[in-house]
């Protein structure tokens, strides 16, 4: 099993802070339902203004509202007005999580959806990691061939040019 990123809504900015609240992180319905993020499910919140990482769990705010408000304890780790990246994750067996493409909502300065942020696909990511390894393979049998032709390193290849 792994544990693999299933949301993200990026940059989103804090509209509200509230200490008093028990806790939580209240987004924007639409913004909920664009990346796949249900009420009461666990989320990562990373804060780019300071740095402050913390682990909350998300309620539904009205939608279209555009509000993203940090609640209860973790008010002290933000202000209205950052700057914030909001994760979700989920746990899927390796077979699954190399075709696992995550949903990623990139929103505007009003928490508005722009457009959707492109993303590459893992298998196509493995397949640039594959191309590389093949590329060291082959530099690698050429260097076996060289060798076994009584050449000591790689450099001395330059002798047969």
């Amino acid at each position: 099993m792994r544990t693999m990123m299933k949301s993200k809504i990026h940059r989103a900015r804090v509209t509200q802070v509230d200490l008093d609240y028990e806790g939580s992180i209240t987004i924007d319905r639409a913004l909920m339902e664009a990346s796949d993020i249900l009420p009461f499910e666990r989320v990562e919140v990373l804060n780019i203004n300071n740095g402050a990482r913390f682990s909350t769990y998300a309620i539904e705010g009205v939608t279209n509202s555009g509000i993203i408000g940090i609640n209860g304890a973790a008010a002290r780790l933000v202000a209205k007005g950052d700057i914030v990246l909001i994760l979700s994750y989920c746990q899927v067996p390796d077979d699954e999580a190399i075709n696992m493409t995550p949903n990623i909502v990139r929103v505007d300065s009003q928490n508005r959806i722009i457009e959707p942020l492109p993303v590459a696909h893992i298998r196509e990511w493995r397949s640039e990691e594959v191309a590389a390894e093949e590329k060291e393979r082959i530099a690698s049998n050429e260097y076996e061939i060289l060798n076994n032709s009584r050449l000591q390193k790689p450099s001395d290849a330059n002798m047969l040019n």
